[in-house]
């Protein structure tokens, strides 16, 4: 049975068409992955199907009683409740039923006879209601999926304003696994996990009885958990049965055919336009030549197969430092509070590690106080002779009016627009999203922006915070290509042991230095 179906889509921003004439169906129990390069529009689609965004043609079509659940990062949490608030928030239907129940109660003591037994009926329908939903087991629940998640180890007390962005993420995630819609729809739900509540998370979604749509570029997470692929390429969506490995040697094939039946077709018409230039002057086979002609016209023209252009990174390098890149003397880093107890760690020339370790234990604050752009919350921080640092962080400001051109101009004054274009085309940009704002960039696009500002300037200490965050499987294998080669220091933040752990020297873990318990 269909629980969503898509009937001709056709949308598109400006003069930029995103889908034309695109179908889609979702079957009850389908676990589907949705993937495609970055910009192709996977989130649009989810946004449109969602009615957050009006087609320009076509029709969504839901089935009725259809629970939808939207893992959506740009939802705020609301100030003032705490992870626990949130989560039981997942309830709230079954808490207003509760409600009325008490209510119903409070009404008895003052009526009889058909009235009495009319609320005493009502009560008991509450309570199966209450009882077939596990009402009397939601703490359980939410303990549950919160340890699943790594929000146990937080602290389900704590005010979700006093969360980072990884952590409100989770807390999002599971209150969207609380509710149990009929429908998940997860974009990128891995990005702020960590490996062991990826973990956690694949088996939860392994053993989900309904239906999900999940757009993500983590290929070992999408092989364990989908048996769909949705290929979005070119403005169209493609189906195959499968998982992504599967999904790798089918389209391998098909693309290999569409090719041979180019290349065919190809051949043909040079032979039907070599007979029509020998014969059309001639009398006895102008006809011959008039048929061959109408045939050609006639013929539905194969279009070659489309290499997508994929990005190239590479990092300038700046003089050579001295041995030590910086050594820190019982640091500890934090804000109000310390978050690590007293380091003393020291980065030599040549080393790349990797920063490994739950949300909100401090990987980004070690980064940026590293970087002095944070001060020391106790202790020093010496730096070695020569270091030319290149960052790149995790978030930016998301209402960014520049256009991808104007945003890497303004860093780079100096440079032609020629230049510009460029550099922003090594790093897979095409013309149509060098000129679109930074804010309707998807999240992968807005990340070789970044990149591509970073690959501009010299330097000798590459200091990454969540790169891989958004980028699809070329950019990756790109990034991971030129990191490897890059001759200076790298010190990464990343949750993908994958994308690392080949080319690293050293892992740092933050939960070896935490003050809270993990």
């Amino acid at each position: 049975m269909s629980v969503l179906t898509v009937q001709n889509i056709s949308h598109g921003f400006g003069d930029r068409a995103i889908f034309e004439d695109v179908s889609f169906r979702l079957l009850k129990g389908e676990h589907v992955g949705f993937i495609g390069a970055n910009g192709e529009g996977k989130s649009t689609f989810l946004n449109i199907i969602t009615g957050k965004l009006v087609p320009d043609e076509g029709k969504v079509i839901w089935s009725n009683g259809v629970k939808v659940g939207y893992l959506d990062q740009h939802t705020t949490l609301t100030s003032g409740k705490t992870i626990r608030d949130v989560l039981r928030d997942a309830f709230e239907n079954l808490y207003a039923l509760e409600e009325k129940m008490l209510k119903i109660g409070d009404r008895m003591a003052d009526v009889s006879g058909q009235e009495l037994e009319k609320l005493l009926e009502e009560m008991g329908n509450i309570q199966d209601i209450l009882e077939s939903s596990g009402f009397y087991m939601i703490d359980a629940q939410i303990e549950e999926v919160a340890n699943g998640l790594g929000l146990g180890a937080i602290g389900l007390d704590r005010e979700v304003q006093d969360l980072s962005g990884g952590q409100r993420t989770k807390v999002l995630l599971a209150k969207l696994l609380l509710e149990k819609p009929t429908i998940l729809l997860l974009d990128e739900p891995t990005n702020y996990l960590d490996a062991e509540h990826i973990e956690w998370l694949t088996k939860f979604l392994q053993e989900y009885e309904n239906s999900f749509i999940l757009i993500s570029h983590d290929i070992e997470f999408l092989n364990k958990v989908v048996n769909i692929i949705y290929h979005v390429e070119n403005r169209e969506l493609t189906r195959y049965v499968g998982n992504y490995n599967d999904f790798v040697r089918l389209y391998e094939i098909k693309k290999e055919q569409q090719l041979n039946a180019y290349h065919r077709q190809q051949q043909e018409i040079a032979k039907l336009e070599d007979f029509i230039a020998r014969n059309k002057a001639r009398v006895a086979t102008r006809g011959m030549a008039n048929s061959r002609q109408k045939r050609l016209d006639k013929m539905e023209l194969i279009e070659k197969p489309r290499e997508k252009a994929k990005p190239t990174f590479f990092f300038k390098e700046a003089r050579t430092p001295g041995r030590f890149i910086f050594t820190t003397q019982d640091l500890v880093i934090g804000y109000d509070k310390p978050l690590t107890k007293p380091l003393n760690i020291c980065l030599e020339r040549g080393q790349k590690v990797a920063v490994i370790g739950c949300n909100g234990l401090g990987k980004s604050t070690l980064l940026k106080t590293l970087l002095g752009l944070i001060p020391c919350y106790e202790g020093k921080i010496e730096h070695g002779d020569y270091v030319i640092p290149g960052y790149f962080e995790q978030e930016l400001n998301s209402d960014n009016e520049n256009t991808a051109l104007e945003e890497l101009w303004h860093e780079f004054p100096s440079y032609t627009q020629f230049e510009v274009r460029q550099a922003l085309a090594l790093a897979g940009l095409g013309n149509d999203r060098i000129l679109s704002k930074m804010k309707v960039l998807s999240g992968g696009e807005q990340a070789k922006v970044r990149l591509s500002k970073l690959m501009q300037r010299e330097c000798n200490v590459l200091i990454l915070d969540e790169p891989t965050n958004h980028l699809d499987v070329d950019a990756k294998e790109e990034l991971k290509k030129a990191l490897k080669e890059f001759k200076g220091t790298i010190l990464l933040v990343c949750h993908e042991p994958e994308f690392y752990q080949d080319w690293v020297t050293d892992v740092w873990s933050v939960e070896d230095w935490s003050n809270k318990i993990v």
